[in-house]
């Protein structure tokens, strides 16, 4: 894909960017999502897919006010939000083409947030012809992200504006290591082969949750996040941060991931070393049988 790139995919944004996407995410969070924490009434949540993949008032009115930030501050952007695409699946289609483009997971976690557990966040991925170049995992109850650009380490920004790098953990054996997987969502015949697997394996499990997946895994906590599920408002940002904190994003097959794939198994890891040994591990997936 790159050679065929009308421009070079650079990073898009400067530093004074960064602070005030950040603190759009912010305010967003202040204004629409933390006053909805455990207030939310019944006629506050809907259903879309499944009774697993809810909606709430949270999730509409924070992306609605990122997204007029962002055209505000970039009106020559493409600016897509998960909900928006929910109604309208076409919007995708032009990230391919896009020459910067901001995909905004408002409430990254809606199951959690609905129910009451702090175990969500926003996502914003920015992406150049369908590459990410930045991305921002932001923690609305910590009030503190992890961001990261394609030329640059990954960061740490405190509550308090303090910035601090962030690095994924260093390889381990199989047998010691812990990861998430979307197993639930994944083909019956692909389940089977990951129940087989799992076993080798520390610890399986997860968080109904991408952005903190990602956040542990860029800050060394576990050691790698596998899906099939491949919406890229969940992995465009949190792929790119652990890549910059030191670890690999990829297919299963090994080709490179970006925002416009829908389909096959992408792995980040903390590590190349770790990114072959968990690939090899999982190849049956890979199976035409």
């Amino acid at each position: 894909m790159k050679d065929t790139l009308p421009i070079p995919v650079t990073a898009p944004l400067s530093n004074a960017q960064k602070t005030q996407l950040l603190n759009l995410v912010r305010r967003a969070a202040r204004a629409e999502i933390l006053p909805r924490f455990r207030q939310l009434d019944s006629g506050d949540i809907d259903t879309k897919a499944d009774e697993m993949d809810l909606v709430t008032a949270a999730d509409t009115g924070a992306e609605a006010m990122i997204t007029r930030g962002l055209q505000m501050a970039f009106p020559h952007a493409l600016v897509i939000g998960e909900e928006a695409i929910s109604k309208k699946p076409d919007l995708l289609d032009g990230v391919g083409a896009a020459e910067l483009c901001f995909i905004i997971d408002p409430v990254d976690g809606t199951w959690n947030f609905a129910r009451g557990m702090p175990l969500f966040g926003t996502i914003i991925a920015v992406c150049r012809f369908g590459q990410p170049v930045f991305g921002m995992i932001y923690d609305p109850v910590g009030d503190d992200a992890v961001m990261a650009d394609n030329t640059s380490p990954a960061l740490w920004q405190t509550r308090t504006g303090r910035h601090r790098p962030i690095k994924t953990r260093a390889p381990k054996p199989l047998s010691e290591m812990v990861g998430y997987m979307h197993i639930r969502l994944m083909a019956p015949a692909d389940q089977a082969i990951m129940w087989r697997k799992v076993g080798v394996l520390a610890h399986a499990g997860a968080l109904r949750c991408s952005a903190h997946e990602y956040r542990l895994l860029a800050t060394g906590a576990v050691d790698f996040v596998l899906s099939s599920h491949l919406n890229s408002w969940d992995h465009a940002a949190g792929s790119l941060i652990c890549a910059q904190a030191g670890g690999k994003s990829a297919m299963l097959d090994d080709t490179p991931y970006d925002a416009t794939k829908t389909s096959g198994f992408l792995l980040t890891a903390s590590s190349p070393e770790t990114w072959d040994r968990v690939a090899a591990h999982f190849a049956d997936l890979l199976s035409d049988s």
